[in-house]
């Protein structure tokens, strides 16, 4: 039975079958995409629009910035932001239901021309080149976000441009994480680089790179490891998908284990994307997701008002 497909590694697609104009490519791309998201949650995809060189130069700057002196780090911090832009220290965010933070830091850039009350980008002035950077990330980026969500608008027969305006000027984040480098010895019990998580957002891009110890929980319970080549970007159903969609699309537990003992002193970077929604989309389930085998499971409500109950769990926000 379809309904019951385990992957054993997550599938591959190309996002030039979609944007090709061959219909059948597009129609093709479509289903590929949607049976994924139904059974396992995530794709690789390529032709995403990040070259080579701005990839290698995302990670040389967040490289440069993050080895810099904590006193530095310190200044591009913004509490009162609720962690939403800027620099976030160490142990500062834990996964929902868990009591040890996550071993990481991290950095946070939003849309680059913010509109009414949205939080201006924090960047470092000693690191130009971060900026730089991680705004043509942002850009191109949420490119490729808009043209996966029209395939995923056309999956559910919703008009193709159905997700356009409630992601125009959205509450997109790009983290720049830096998993610092991990002395066995000293390590709290329990701690992990990131603990088993869904994401929040509509979806998540990341950037295959940076995949090695990511893990996928499968609906059998088993984690399957994620291994993206270079090239491609990783792409994930985040839960307000996932509540709009009744669960149709599945917003797929995952986790970034601690790599073994004796590479526990490397240090890691990611950059993940998330793409998420204006804080006005409503997320009520779609009628057409809702029929007798799949019973309303979620309560309504806006992008907005889900987004700020996850960021008081993950103690982001008091």
């Amino acid at each position: 039975m379809a309904g019951e497909e385990l992957y054993n590694e997550i599938p591959s697609l190309d996002l030039a079958d979609f944007t090709s104009g061959d219909p059948e490519r597009k129609a093709r791309f479509v289903q590929d995409l949607g049976r994924a998201f139904n059974q396992i949650g995530f794709v690789a995809i390529r032709n995403h629009g990040l070259t080579s060189e701005l990839t290698k130069q995302l990670y040389q700057s967040a490289q440069a910035f993050f080895s810099s002196p904590d006193t530095l780090k310190k200044k591009y911090e913004h509490p009162e932001l609720n962690g939403q832009r800027g620099y976030i220290g160490k142990g500062k965010e834990t996964a929902k239901g868990f009591k040890v933070a996550d071993l990481k830091e991290f950095y946070h850039i939003g849309q680059p021309e913010p509109e009414g009350d949205m939080p201006g980008n924090v960047l470092p002035e000693e690191y130009p080149e971060f900026g730089d950077a991680t705004l043509t990330a942002y850009r191109t980026l949420e490119n490729a976000g808009k043209q996966l969500l029209r395939a995923i608008a056309l999956y559910l027969e919703l008009p193709e441009t159905y997700f356009d305006d409630k992601v125009k000027n959205g509450d997109s984040i790009l983290r720049a994480l830096y998993y610092f480098p991990l002395d066995p010895n000293t390590t709290p019990d329990g701690a992990v680089r990131a603990a088993p998580h869904g994401d929040i957002n509509l979806i998540t891009l990341l950037m295959g790179a940076s995949a090695d110890g990511l893990e996928v929980l499968r609906r059998d319970g088993k984690w399957i490891g994620i291994t993206a080549l270079p090239d491609q970007v990783v792409v994930n159903v985040g839960d307000m998908l996932d509540r709009l969609t009744n669960h149709k699309l599945k917003s797929t537990i995952h986790q970034v284990v601690n790599p073994s003992r004796e590479k526990m002193n490397q240090s890691r970077y990611s950059i993940p994307f998330f793409m998420h929604p204006r804080a006005n989309m409503d997320l009520t389930s779609l009628d057409s997701c809702i029929d007798t085998q799949h019973p309303k499971i979620y309560v309504d409500m806006t992008a907005g008002e889900f987004l700020n109950e996850r960021l008081i769990e993950l103690g982001l926000k008091k």
